[in-house]
This record gives structure tokens, C-alpha cells and sequence, in this order.
């Protein structure tokens, strides 16, 4: 069993693991866009994800000795909000991408930590001071400023991939908000089991929606993902693994701190980058780093 001091810093960790697996995921996904299109794209996290979400139920139920929790309408609804919000945001941000490169359409979704600060304190009372939300705010800004080369118009290909980008990290907050509310919801059980029970029901109700809409909109889109079922299955598994980790931070944490450790994904990738290796870092890729760390160094510090 672990001590409270340990409980409390259990959500570095999980957030870690989840923000790799989720960089994984989209990289996995975004080829598989050109294939089989956006939505179709979006319904493998989801369908393919399911089967692993189960799995990792049924673990987590053999870990803690005891059955999934059952869902009232409270919970039930906060999940069905979580399942929708996340299908939009992962569609608008496959879209994007499609006309902008990876990293700014990086830039524009994780807006999100702010914009999830915000949701969380209006709809679940979690605690946000003004020191947490500058430090949020400065993560983020960071991440701006890196993901924008020299030359490149924030504008781009015009103002839709803003718009969908900015449409993405809003929605992604709110899908977070309403899984953290579905799991603080549940009246019993130990947090990685809620947070294990209300994935599986978050994807369960994920794969019915898309495969009803792609049954009767597009077809093609829906059976070509398991004529692609490879890298499908791969990027379900990495959606659920990522899920997994992610709702294990919900439930020990507020959402706001889990979404801006998050950001240390995008710190990470630029110093493992071979341009940051065979170039000289720029004073603007200097500045942005420096001001992920101070962000995130912040929150860690307010939370822990």
C-alpha cells in the first residue's frame, strides 16, 4: 500500500506514460487519414481501442479484488458528454492536420491545459489560483512559440486550420472535464478501477456512435480500417493505453494539472529532434523551452 505522499505524486508518472503513448497514437493515426479518411481515421482509436480497454478492466478488477463499479445517470451522462466531445476534438484535429503541419497543429490544440483550467473550475469546482493559472498559461505559450518555425504564418493555409485547431483543444479540455466528472462520480471503488470502468464505457459508447454514422454515411471508411487492421489495432492500443494512464491522472488530480505536464511532450520531442541536434536551438526555441519548464516546474510545485 502506498503512503499518502506517494498517492499524491502517483499522477506524474501516469501522465507521463499517457502523454507518450497518445504522441505515438497520432503519429499512427495521421497516416492512416490519407487511407481511409478523417473519420475513419478517428473511429480506430475508438473501435480498435475498445477490446484493450476491456482488458485492462478486467487487470485492474483482479488488482483490487472486486467488480467495476456501476453507473448512475449522473455518471453516466458525464460520460456520454466525455465520449462526444472526444470523437469532435479528434476529428477537427485529424483535419488540421491534413492542412498544416504536425507541429502547428500541435500549437493549436494544446491550447487546451487554459482552456481545460477554465471548464474545470466553472463545472467541477476544481481549485484555480492565479498562480496556477499563469503558470498554465506560460507552458502554453511556450509551446507557441516552438511550434511556429521562422517564416511560418500563423495563418497558414488560411483561417479554418486556426479555427479547427483552436475547436480541437476546446473540445479535447471538455471531453477531460466531463471523464474526470464521470469518474469522481462513481461511489465506490479504488481510482484506477473507476478510471478503468469509465473508459471501457467511454469507448463502448465512442464505437457505437462512429460505427452507426460510418454504417449509414460511409461505409468505405468503416470496413477499410480493418482492411487496414494493422496499424488499426496498433493505434487502438496505444488510444487505450494512452486513455488508460490519462483517466488514472483524472482521478488522483485535477484536470488542469494533468493537461499541462502534458505539454513536457512537446519539450521532450524538440531536444530529441535531429534539427536540435544538428543545428544550432534558436533563441525563440531557447525561450519557449525555458518557458514549458517554468510552466510545468510551476504546476508541479502548486500540486504537489
Amino acid at each position: 500500500m502506498l503512503s499518502p505522499f506517494l498517492m499524491s505524486l502517483l499522477w506524474i508518472p501516469a501522465t507521463l506514460v499517457a502523454a507518450t503513448a497518445q504522441t505515438a497514437r497520432n503519429a499512427t493515426q495521421r497516416s492512416l487519414t490519407d487511407a481511409i479518411g478523417v473519420v475513419g481515421a478517428t473511429q480506430v482509436r475508438f473501435v480498435f481501442g475498445l477490446p484493450f480497454a476491456a482488458l485492462f478492466l478486467g487487470l485492474a478488477s483482479l488488482l483490487a479484488g472486486a467488480l467495476p463499479p456501476a453507473l448512475d445517470g449522473t455518471a453516466f451522462l458525464w460520460c456520454l458528454g466525455g465520449a462526444a466531445t472526444q470523437i469532435m476534438a479528434t476529428a477537427l484535429m485529424l483535419t488540421t492536420m491534413k492542412q498544416r503541419s504536425f507541429a502547428v497543429t500541435t500549437a493549436y490544440t494544446k491550447t487546451e491545459p487554459v482552456q481545460a483550467a477554465v471548464f474545470a473550475a466553472l463545472v467541477l469546482g476544481d481549485p484555480l489560483s492565479l498562480p496556477k493559472f499563469a503558470a498554465i498559461a506560460l507552458a502554453t505559450l511556450g509551446v507557441l512559440m516552438i511550434s511556429f518555425r521562422r517564416g511560418e504564418p500563423v495563418l497558414g493555409a488560411g483561417l479554418q486550420p486556426l479555427v479547427f485547431g483552436m475547436l480541437s483543444g476546446a473540445f479535447f479540455a471538455m471531453a477531460a472535464v466531463c471523464f474526470r466528472g464521470a469518474i469522481l462520480a462513481l461511489d465506490h471503488g479504488v481510482f484506477f478501477l473507476r478510471a478503468s470502468t469509465i473508459l471501457v464505457w467511454g469507448l463502448g459508447l465512442q464505437s457505437l456512435m462512429l460505427i452507426v454514422y460510418l454504417g449509414l454515411r460511409d461505409r468505405p471508411a468503416l470496413t477499410g480500417s480493418f482492411r487496414v487492421w494493422r496499424p488499426s489495432l496498433f493505434a487502438g492500443f496505444l488510444g487505450a493505453l494512452a486513455s488508460q494512464f490519462w483517466f488514472i491522472g483524472f482521478s488522483l488530480t485535477a484536470v488542469a494539472n494533468v493537461r499541462t505536464l502534458a505539454l513536457v511532450e512537446v519539450f521532450l520531442a524538440q531536444i530529441m529532434s535531429r534539427k536540435l541536434f544538428a543545428e544550432m536551438t534558436s533563441p525563440r526555441e531557447i525561450a519557449g523551452m525555458a518557458l514549458i519548464a517554468l510552466g510545468v516546474a510551476g504546476i508541479l510545485l502548486l500540486a504537489i
